[in-house]
Parts: C-alpha cells; structure tokens; sequence
C-alpha cells in the first residue's frame, strides 16, 4: 500500500463521518485530532488526508481511484460502514452515501447487503448488557466444550483494579465488571476484523447501561451517547481512531512491512481502547451514583484523570488483553452481544 493509498484510505473514513451532514464542529474537530494525534511518520497520510476532506478539496470519487485492489477497495467500504454505523445503524443520507461507495470500489450488491446488515445488527443492539460469564465464553469459544472450564480465564483471572479504602461492594462489583469489559474491548482491537472494531463502542455502551442499573438509574442510547460526546468520547471519533491504528499498524504491516508496524505501535490501540473503556466505567459510577450532579467541566476532568490512571494500569493487564485477543471467537462473540 502506497502512501497516497493509505491517504485514500483515511479520506474515506472521514467522508463516512461526516455523510450525515449532522457531524457537530466539536465531531469534527475531535476527528482531526485523533488523525493528526496518532504520532509516527506513518500516520502523516492520514492527517492529510482529513485536512484534504475537511477543507473540501477532494472527492470520493477521488480517492477511490488511488485505491488499487479488489482487497483493498472492499476494506474502505467495509471501513465506512463501519463509520457511519458508530453511533447507530446508518441513516439515509448515509445509506446513499454507502450505495455511492459500493458502486465505486465495484463491490457486488449481495456482498455489501450482508456486510451492511450484520452491521446495522450489531449497531441497533440492546443496550442490556448480558452476563459478563456468557460473553467470556463467548469470547473463549474455540476452547470447545472441554474447555469451558477454563473458557475466559484471561478476563476471569484478571488481576483486580488497585483497591479503594472504603470502596462500598457494590462499587467493587462495578470496578470488576468495568475491569472485564475494558479487557474484552482492548482485544477486539487487536483483532484485524473491521467487524471486531465495530463491537467494541456497543459493548462499551452496554457497561454503561449496566453501571446505571447498578447505581438504580434506567439509561436510554440517547443518555448514554451524550455522556460520551460530553466526555470527549464520541462514537465516530473513536471509530475512525481504532481503523486509522489499524491502517497504520496491523495493516502497515502486512503492506508496508514490519518497520512501519513496529512505527504505527499496533498495541497503542489496545491500551487507549483499554483505557478509554475504563475511564468511561468510572465516569459512569461517579456521575449516576452522584444522582448525575457533576457538570460537564468536571466530568471531562474526570475522564482525563481516570483516562490517565488506566493507562498506569494496562501493563499489569496486558496480558490478559492478548490472551483475550487469541482466545476470542468473533462470530460467537458479536452474536451474543447482538442478542443481549
């Protein structure tokens, strides 16, 4: 892959984002820092490519001629799916966008439908969350039934987040069940599916809802997604931030060989994921327990102080990360979270 391939590549992302037309100026402001925040020589096509969309000087027609590849042109549209699905299954302005892609990278109807609707499934999830036990069989699916035993161990056995003196046992319960949910999501982006990257904000708004239940507060997507946007997490943001790591890591090296890889950091994902998630986790026990008091100035500080102590915390749970990543079986996984 060339570099004015991967610039391709990452246009495409940002002209999924913005197809709704509905993307605020925080959106995209958030987009542009993500792409030109990645760090890296290999990561400079990118935030090129967002300056190209966002000052409007190039087209989608445009970048889908400097993708060269069957391979690669399914990628950006399966890529763009996932964008416009982030926050939901995709609208119609972002349906007509798709159906644009779909005839540009030459992609067959019937392919693109089934992408598209395994999709849109997993974007319209429940929020209910299942039992954590029933996702990490999921997710340790190929130990088969002699294995169910152990099935999970990298999450089950995890070592527990950092005691708080006094923590009562139902926040303790909370900071395991986050703890569980930060480890799976940080393994679904080690992953190389797009679908795998599509999983991880319906499973992070999943154990949003479940710390509100916990804390006896019924949350609605609406609720759940504008914390997230008022925390600096937004849906889209976080998405085109997970494929753009995989551009520039997992892909870098499987086209540009391992000293791009190894530029990119494939497990700097991994551990923002991870610690996006639990940042998010806390943020929802404080905020629902409180009886949701704080304002939005003291909800980002407190997202950028628990954002900053999970990242403390990853080494001591990486492993358990990539034990989640090689155990995990994403068929059964995504069903069960499309089935919660």
């Amino acid at each position: 892959m060339e570099q004015r391939e991967l610039e391709a590549m990452g246009a495409i992302c940002v002209l999924a984002a913005l197809a709704d037309g509905d993307k605020s100026g925080v959106e995209r402001e958030r987009i542009r820092a993500v792409l030109e925040g990645l760090g890296g020589e290999a990561s400079k096509p990118l935030a090129t490519a967002c300056r190209r969309v966002l000052l409007q000087q190039t087209t989608l027609e445009d970048e889908v001629q400097a993708l060269e590849g069957e391979p690669m042109r399914r990628l950006a549209f399966e890529m763009a799916v996932a964008v416009c699905d982030a926050d939901g299954a995709h609208d119609a302005a972002e349906a007509a966008f798709l159906e644009r892609l779909r005839a540009l990278v030459g992609m067959p109807q019937a392919d693109a439908a089934l992408f598209v609707r395994e999709a849109d499934a997993l974007a319209s999830t429940s929020l209910a969350p299942p039992p954590l036990p029933t996702l990490v069989a999921a997710g340790a699916a190929r130990a088969g039934a002699a294995g169910a035993a152990v099935a999970g161990a990298a999450i089950a056995d995890a070592p527990p987040p950092l005691p708080v003196p006094g923590t009562s046992a139902r926040d303790a319960e909370i900071d395991s069940t986050v703890l569980k949910y930060a480890i799976l999501a940080a393994g679904l982006e080690l992953l190389p599916q797009t679908m795998a990257t599509m999983a991880i904000v319906p499973l992070q708004m999943k154990m949003v809802h479940g710390v509100g239940k916990s804390c006896g507060v019924s949350l609605d997507r609406g609720s759940i997604k504008e914390m997230l946007g008022v925390v600096g997490v937004g849906a889209a943001s976080q998405v085109v931030e997970s494929l753009a790591r995989e551009l520039v890591g997992g892909l870098a090296k499987k086209f540009l060989g391992k000293k791009a890889a190894k530029v990119a950091g494939v497990a700097t994902g991994a551990a923002m994921t991870f610690a996006t998630t639990w940042a998010l986790g806390m943020v929802a026990k404080q905020y629902y327990a409180g009886g949701r008091k704080l304002s939005s100035i003291d909800l980002r500080a407190l997202f950028s102080r628990e954002l900053e102590r999970a990242k403390s915390l990853y080494p001591a749970h990486q492993g358990a990360v990539e034990r989640s990543a090689r155990e995990t079986d994403l068929s059964s996984l995504l069903s069960v979270v499309r089935g919660g």
